[in-house]
């Protein structure tokens, strides 16, 4: 697998799918190769909803398939229980978390509780050189919605042994 191809998992409120479809063309037009296992639209069959515990078997094959997790952040999508789960089984998983704020959103955009709990600092819409750099195992600095330095969600003291 050439270094810019990336196993990913977009986790998204579903009526955000056309951030995910774009997300995809932006990372693709610059030079970074996605492959996404989240459910998106280009997934979808003949409209049957499964159940609840068919798309839990799904999410998580989904999630373990891929190294990233990218959670597309939206005015909504702190209320999506499934965003939710999603976020609590990457961080089971042991995967790398990044926050993607929508193209549009705003500092007023809340995160998801599991979100503020295992995930790692979010980052803006336009920063795709910095969730490319993610992609492949780097750390970057936190930042607002609108691609300005921001501090990181929790504040942690580190002790010297």
């Amino acid at each position: 697998m050439p270094s810019n191809t990336h196993n990913v998992f977009i986790s998204h409120y579903g009526h955000d799918d056309k951030h995910v479809q774009r997300l995809k063309q932006r990372l693709i037009a610059n030079g970074q190769n996605v492959r996404n296992s989240s459910i998106d639209s280009t997934k979808h069959k003949n409209g049957k909803i499964p159940s609840d515990r068919v798309i839990a078997r799904y999410l998580r094959r989904g999630i373990s398939w891929a190294k990233t997790f990218i959670c597309l952040i939206g005015p909504e999508t702190h209320n999506r229980p499934w965003v939710n789960y999603e976020i609590r089984e990457a961080y089971r998983q042991g995967k790398t978390i990044v926050g993607i704020y929508t193209h549009g959103s705003n500092n007023s955009v809340e995160l998801p509780e599991a979100y503020k709990k295992y995930g790692g600092s979010p980052i803006g819409w336009n920063s795709l050189d910095k969730l490319a750099d993610i992609m492949q195992g780097k750390v970057v600095a936190p930042e607002n919605p609108d691609g300005t330095p921001s501090g990181p969600i929790h504040n942690i003291v580190r002790i010297k042994c």
